[in-house]
């Protein structure tokens, strides 16, 4: 089975194509990511109207080399994924009408992809992954522990109350004046900061739940950083470092809860899976290994480069679906907002949450 795979949902605009084997192994034949960084960088952050614009000029272009790369033509494919959501709409637009255009011309099933999905089903396209296993998604928009029970069948265990952790180290990053993408800025500005200057709080710390919030402990940041002015280059190290351990600590708490929480209703996981782009956190990732090692269970981390967003796990996704007849119809909509879990609801008290969404 082979399946060409493009994701536009917000600033890389991406194409691949995996091959998926009757076993269920899976070969990636190419895998084409053209980030947005520099068209984004003078505004601090992703301007919506143009990363559409961009997706509408590079994604042909994209999708022929991802075709060339693989050395199939469009006959060949299986079937055509896109990400149809969540995501900013304009680029979920773009990708969603260019993948129908090309299954109508070439009478090839249509599969629109949950991005969410794609990113809860990669370990399966790296080292198959048997079910069920927990996932921790970070990334700038979304923050989640999910149990991963099989293809379409997702339990929201936790989510983020407020901002989500990418979200909060690009905003940290752009308070203290760091460059633009924040959260790699941060980690590296922490490598030479002393954790211990500041006393940050450590949010929702020993809760039942396995619920997230960062947004109280960014003004935290924000108020530190104010009383300093005007910031030392080792004040914004000093900083970095305590906002990170805050994050790390609390985000150990929040997954041994979430851990407990899947064992209690699932069993023993098969592993605990990060993915996301703040999973590429080298500080973060090693919190996660001591995570696991405490709940005894094996944690598995995507490579870097399928950590975030990309055409080979929307290509991937679009395989195991089809491959359990899961395919759509050319009225299939672009999302804005697409729950994984379609039974979850926002936390208590917490009406306006991103959770709701």
């Amino acid at each position: 089975m082979l399946v060409l795979g493009i994701e536009t949902t917000c600033d890389e605009t991406a194409a691949a194509v995996v091959e998926r084997q009757a076993d269920g192994q899976a070969k990636i034949l190419s895998n084409v990511v053209r980030s947005q960084t520099d068209e984004h960088a003078r505004f601090g952050g992703v301007v919506p109207e143009i990363a559409a614009r961009a997706h509408v000029d590079l994604l042909d272009g994209i999708v022929a080399s991802a075709m060339k790369e693989a050395g199939v033509g469009y006959g060949q494919l299986s079937a055509v994924a896109a990400a149809a959501g969540p995501g900013l709409i304009g680029g979920v637009i773009v990708g969603l009408t260019t993948a129908k255009a090309i299954a109508m011309v070439h009478d090839t099933p249509l599969i629109a992809v949950n991005h969410l999905e794609a990113h809860a089903l990669t370990p399966r396209l790296t080292c198959a992954l048997a079910f069920p296993y927990c996932l921790f998604l970070a990334s700038g928009g979304h923050t989640q522990i999910v149990a991963v029970v099989g293809v379409g069948e997702y339990v929201r265990l936790g989510t983020t109350v407020d901002d989500a952790m990418g979200e909060a180290f690009d905003k940290v990053a752009k308070m203290l004046s760091l460059p633009y993408p924040g959260g790699p800025e941060v980690e590296r500005a922490a490598a030479g900061g002393d954790p211990t200057r500041f006393a940050f709080p450590r949010p929702m710390l020993g809760r039942p739940d396995a619920n997230f919030s960062l947004s109280g402990l960014k003004t935290a940041v924000r108020n530190a950083a104010s009383r300093l002015e005007p910031l030392e280059p080792q004040d914004v190290s000093d900083l970095c470092a305590s906002f990170q351990a805050a994050v790390l600590e609390s985000t150990a708490d929040r997954l041994s809860v979430g851990l407990k929480l899947f064992q209690e209703r699932f069993g023993t996981p098969r592993a605990l899976v990060a993915a996301g782009g703040v999973a590429a956190n080298h500080a973060i990732r090693s919190a996660l290994q001591e995570v696991a090692a405490k709940a005894q269970t094996t944690l598995i981390i995507p490579p870097p480069a399928l950590c975030t967003d990309n055409g080979a796990m929307i290509a991937w996704a679009g395989a195991e679906r089809m491959a359990l007849g899961l395919t759509d119809t050319m009225e299939a909509p672009p999302r804005a907002r697409w729950l994984l879990d379609a039974n979850a609801k926002a936390p208590a008290g917490y009406a306006n949450s991103r959770a709701a969404y």
